[in-house]
């Protein structure tokens, strides 16, 4: 093995070797309970090529990114250690990547972060020095340039393969394939997006990106949630911006015999990344089984992801 491949992620060996990629997601707890990020990891391991691990999602505290991303990595999984604009400055934000990749970890994926209103301190003031196009450049400054934002030289560069998020469904929708342009344009060489529901527009917005060549320039990994329940179904469909549920989901669920609703749910997101396999433009999936990390390795085997390959 060269010294370059040795340098690369696991998630970026996969990607570039043409294997459809398969990656996770964990939540810290709300508090110090690292047993709670063990058990949840115990899941993941052997079912995933990386395990994105959130940064005070929805706004609520949590236990750091970085910090769960160095136990999670101590237990055999791969981070990919996710920073959000909101609650850091340039300052911060670079010194935390460095401090991340010093540790091993070389996947981050780089985000706006949920608004603060939303989370259980409202009145936090939110941050946002840059934005995730800004640090996207940043990383990939460091990165191939050896320099800081400012221009100062890097001591030791840090070897991150940089992600972004896409959302195909957020108003305008004519507008989203062209930011999905820019963060490529800004140094994104992957994007996991949005969880999907609706195919039909999943479909048309992923024909754009190839017609557009963008995918031949960035890898896309298509955001799946497994629903548990017609009420969650139902909550996302109206309380979630820029998450468009059809209802003939909801009617699948709510047709699913009682008791099986949870099963039905599953069975669409195999169905969904069945059909992702063969979709041309899509390099993998990324499952977001929200506190539902013990299913992962039931749906890796039933939509037939498994085993992972060794890169």
């Amino acid at each position: 093995m060269n010294i370059q491949n040795e340098q690369q992620s696991n998630l970026e060996k996969v990607l570039k070797s043409g294997q459809f990629a398969f990656t996770g997601e964990l939540g810290p707890p709300r508090g110090t309970n690292i047993e709670a990020v063990k058990e949840k990891a115990s899941y993941l391991k052997g079912s995933v090529d990386s395990v994105n691990i959130t940064d005070n999602q929805t706004g609520m505290v949590r236990l750091s990114s970085w910090a769960t991303s160095l136990i999670v990595q101590q237990e055999g999984l791969e981070p990919n250690f996710q920073m959000v604009c909101r609650d850091r400055n340039r300052l911060a934000m670079q010194a935390d990547i460095l401090g991340v990749n010093a540790h091993g970890i070389k996947n981050v994926l780089c985000l706006s972060g949920d608004h603060q209103q939303f989370g259980d301190h409202p009145h936090a003031k939110g941050v946002f020095d840059i934005d995730s196009m800004q640090l996207i450049s940043a990383v990939k400054k460091m990165r191939d340039q050896g320099q800081f934002m400012a221009g100062g030289e890097l001591d030791g560069t840090p070897n991150m393969f940089i992600g972004a998020a896409a959302n195909p469904f957020a108003q305008p929708y004519e507008f989203r394939v062209h930011r999905l342009a820019k963060k490529i344009q800004a140094g994104a060489d992957f994007i996991q997006t949005q969880c999907i529901y609706n195919m039909e527009l999943m479909r048309k917005w992923v024909k754009q990106a190839v017609d557009m060549g963008l995918t031949e320039k960035v890898y896309i990994l298509a955001g799946i949630t497994p629903m548990k329940s017609v009420g969650m179904a139902r909550f996302m469909q109206k309380n979630v911006p820029g998450i468009d549920v059809p209802d003939e989901i909801i009617k699948r669920l709510q047709d699913a015999p009682k008791g099986k609703k949870a099963e039905e749910g599953i069975k669409i997101a195999c169905e969904q990344i069945e059909e992702f396999k063969e979709m041309k433009g899509i390099s993998g999936v990324h499952l977001m089984a929200i506190e539902w990390e013990h299913k992962v390795p039931e749906i890796a085997e039933r939509a037939g992801v498994l085993p992972r390959p060794e890169v």
